[in-house]
């Protein structure tokens, strides 16, 4: 079997599966956040924290509960990494430094999971199991309420209460996400993911030095890490190394439990408003986009020329062999096109036009289909303003969802969608212009830009990943990546609840003949074409400078 079948055949395979999971797990998670019963451990969880689930919040109240909330998880991950020299379990290591302690908090907290540290030589168990592994499950279980709550802001009508924060979060922590990470793990674990809390163990002489590797609770994490589109590794390699990805069947498996939530969503989304072909017109988009750059990925890397490439079959350099180019290109492409950030190549050593793919996936804002939640409430801004410039087309008043489409709403929409390429476009241009911080990059010439513009790229969409080759260990990049993933993540929630609060607070506008159906093919290629234009418009100067000036050169 050639790798581009096998490639092929990975692809439709996980497509297959993927179908399998929509329509339950959809219909599951809209159970899950319309239900009026609470289970008894959720009883006891808003006990401990004195909460009321059963009190409805408005979007300001909504969002002081996910502000807070997150604040106290920062403080929080934050103490535990500077008091880790004198933790049990710490296996030697000492304590975190203050800079990079701080980017560490915000990045798990803020479902980015960026990493400037080697995970097998720095953090410890208590850290990684108590730390970074709890902040998985409740980061991932905050974009989902947010989701939630835009989507309420559609269904309801004259009220501006979204729901309860409180009962958003354990819910999606209690009822989706601890359930299916743990099937997820034991399905790991036998595959060959290890899981244990041994200590460092000597494994032999390596290229003059010893060789040391130390155990953990792998499995589990790496099942959160993938279905809550986390991305931070237990080890430096992240999905690449054998502990946490042992084989072409956990890389398939790995790569489903990145998508699963993120694709039903848009069922559950379907059902609360009460049309589930709005869920699939949502669903067409998403998998339109998906699949195409999968398949540019893997032209990109199976096509490019020269006689290494022509020998080997592809561009091998930077990918695993155990899973090869096709299973590496779908991987980047869905951990660029979610806010995943795992991999189990490096981007860095793609082609040219193949790390620029992986970069317009983060670009787009992380929707195709997204990560869990965040991806969803920001395709549903697209499809706003995908209504709204139609509406300019015909000279109507647009509606979406039976709501109009006011000032207000798109005045929202429009900061939505500005916050992320000011972040990236500002940071990068002041890395570039100032001395210290460029002296970070290993490369110089359009691949030393990509890098700097991955890094920013990266921690202001909340994704994680690295382009490699960037030594962002430093008080520069600590600092500015920390204020990106803080920006990037709590200033577009701002944005979305104080639109689900306006929406919610409309009457409903009955259809007319002059509508726009937004559940036909017609409206979902308006979408896809309002994604790529509007982020080519954004995002292409920034490109032309780094990926395409090196694809094409």
């Amino acid at each position: 079997m050639g790798p581009v079948l096998a490639g092929v055949l990975q692809l439709l395979a996980l497509i297959a599966a993927l179908a399998l999971a929509y329509i339950p797990l959809g219909n599951y998670m809209a159970r899950v956040y319309s239900s009026d019963k609470h289970w008894r451990v959720e009883k006891w969880i808003y006990k401990a924290i004195g909460a009321n689930p059963d009190t409805e919040m408005r979007w300001t109240a909504y969002l002081r509960g996910v502000l807070a909330f997150s604040v106290v998880g920062v403080l929080f991950l934050y103490l535990l990494q500077r008091i880790q020299g004198v933790l049990p379990g710490s296996l030697g290591f000492s304590s975190i430094d203050p800079d990079q302690a701080f980017n560490t908090a915000v990045s798990f907290v803020t479902n980015t999971n960026w990493q400037s540290y080697y995970g097998e030589q720095a953090m410890g168990h208590v850290v990684q199991t108590a730390g970074l592994a709890v902040q998985n499950f409740v980061s991932a279980a905050v974009g989902i309420a947010v989701a939630v709550a835009l989507v309420r802001g559609f269904a309801r009508s004259r009220t501006g209460e979204l729901g309860n924060f409180w009962s958003d979060l354990v819910r999606g922590t209690v009822r989706i996400l601890v359930p299916i990470a743990a099937v997820a793990a034991v399905v790991l674990v036998a595959c060959g993911a290890i899981q244990n809390f041994s200590g460092i163990h000597e494994v032999g002489q390596f290229m003059g030095g010893q060789q040391q590797w130390n155990g953990g609770a792998v499995a589990s994490q790496e099942a959160i890490k993938e279905l809550g589109t986390n991305g931070g590794g237990y080890f430096n390699a992240n999905s690449a190394h054998p502990f946490e990805n042992p084989s072409p069947f956990s890389n398939l498996f790995e790569i489903f439990l990145i998508l699963v939530i993120p694709f039903a969503l848009t069922r559950t989304f379907g059902l609360m408003v009460g049309s589930v072909k709005q869920g699939y017109a949502i669903l067409a988009t998403m998998a339109t986009i998906w699949v195409g750059f999968v398949a540019l990925m893997m032209w990109t890397e199976f096509a490019h020329h020269g006689p290494a490439f022509d020998i080997a079959g592809g561009a091998y350099e930077g990918k695993e062999v155990r899973f090869g180019v096709g299973a590496s290109s779908i991987f980047a492409t869905s951990t660029t096109l979610t806010s995943t950030g795992a991999v189990d190549s490096f981007h860095s050593s793609f082609t040219g036009l193949g790390g620029g793919i992986t970069m317009l996936g983060m670009m787009l804002g992380e929707i195709a289909p997204g990560g869990t939640g965040s991806g969803f409430y920001g395709m549903l801004i697209m499809a706003i303003i995908a209504v709204f410039i139609a509406g300019l087309m015909v000279g109507r008043t647009p509606e979406y969802l039976g709501k109009k489409i006011g000032s207000r709403e798109i005045k929202l929409a429009a900061c939505y969608i500005l916050v992320t390429p000011a972040l990236v476009l500002v940071f990068t241009a002041f890395a570039m212009a100032l001395p210290t911080p460029a002296d970070s990059m290993t490369n110089s010439g359009a691949h030393g830009f990509s890098e700097i513009l991955y890094a920013y790229t990266s921690a202001s969409n909340n994704n994680g990943s690295a382009f490699a080759g960037l030594n962002a260990d430093t008080q520069w990049f600590n600092s500015t990546l920390g204020l990106c993933m803080l920006f990037g993540r709590f200033v577009p929630m701002i944005f979305v609840l104080a639109l689900a609060g306006s929406l919610a607070e409309q009457k409903p506008v009955p259809a007319t003949a002059g509508t726009l159906r937004t559940d036909k093919p017609l409206y979902t290629g308006l979408l896809v074409g309002t994604i790529i234009i509007i982020t080519g418009l954004t995002y292409f100067p920034a490109l032309a400078l780094g990926p395409l000036a090196e694809g094409l050169a």
